[in-house]
């Protein structure tokens, strides 16, 4: 994905062969590292902001959202520039989504989504978002929470955005992925892909479907940040959080809804948690 500067040396000979009197252009400035523009990036921590290589144009961006105040942008802008990486603006806040398929109720009041169920050896678990988890000990399948789901587990954020329940609850376990209405088996487990047609599926607004525009993106919300994360053009709203990244087509689960900006009425941006490294983190498979 990296560009790679023209030789001077063989732009001046193609120049050399132009007519007399026509301008001869200058030699287009290299592409900046996206290396190098990585390490500078890896300083900025202010709340609001998200940062990756944009794949459609091989070049680092820094995203603002609009609680980024005029000193900070200026900050930023300045290291930006200093760094060739390029700025722009992500209308709303950039916001984990507390409030999957379907809710899940901490005991303190908090609303996820399940993100999908999983085991190790013959024990079941749930996961979803860590900073869902974060938020209570003891889970339950609905609001009134008389039908349990179970203790939390495993917590990790910042840092990463994933946490596991076990199931102690009598809930049926399917692999599936709740479309409001129906279940679409999940069968699969994958990587995304830029490009990629997904869905995702949650407790707020249902299921929404868009692409997949970015991998390995920064995000630092106001609780700190978070890596490695997948960047879709899907809206979401609070609630959905936790929630399933699928592709449809194949029954494919590639990660759970971490965060992200906007609103389902205007649009926005979800950031989500591979599902490929929860699993690994806790040696779960598919049920």
């Amino acid at each position: 994905m990296r560009r790679h500067p023209i030789s001077t040396l063989a732009l001046a000979a193609l120049l050399a062969i132009l007519p007399a009197g026509i301008a001869q252009a200058r030699p287009a400035a290299p592409a900046p590292d996206p290396a190098v523009a990585a390490t500078a990036l890896a300083g900025v921590t202010t709340p609001g902001t998200a940062w990756g290589l944009d794949p459609a144009t091989g070049r680092m961006t820094l995203t603002l959202d609009d609680t980024v105040g005029a000193a900070d942008r200026a900050a930023l802008r300045a290291t930006a520039d200093r760094a060739g990486v390029v700025v722009r603006r992500e209308p709303g806040r950039l916001r984990t989504l507390i409030a999957g398929g379907e809710a899940i109720y901490g005991a303190g009041g908090g609303r996820c989504s399940l993100g999908a169920n999983v085991r190790r050896g013959s024990t079941s678990y749930v996961v979803t978002a860590g900073h869902c988890t974060v938020t209570s000990a003891t889970w339950y399948a609905n609001s009134a929470q008389t039908s349990p789901l179970g203790p939390r587990v495993g917590s990790s954020f910042p840092g990463n955005d994933y946490g596991l329940i076990q199931h102690t609850g009598p809930l049926p376990r399917p692999s599936a992925v709740w479309t409001y209405p129906g279940l679409l088996p999940i069968t699969n487990v994958g990587n995304a892909t830029v490009g990629q047609a997904v869905c995702r599926s949650g407790a707020t607004t249902g299921v929404r479907c868009g692409t997949v525009t970015a991998l390995n993106q920064t995000v630092n919300y106001a609780q700190g940040s978070v890596s490695g994360l997948i960047r879709t053009n899907i809206c979401a709203e609070p609630g959905d959080s936790g929630g399933p990244l699928y592709a449809a087509s194949t029954g494919t689960i590639l990660g759970i809804l971490s965060g992200g900006s906007g609103n389902c009425s205007s649009g926005g941006t979800t950031y989500y948690q591979p599902i490929t490294e929860i699993l690994a983190a806790y040696g779960l498979t598919l049920p």
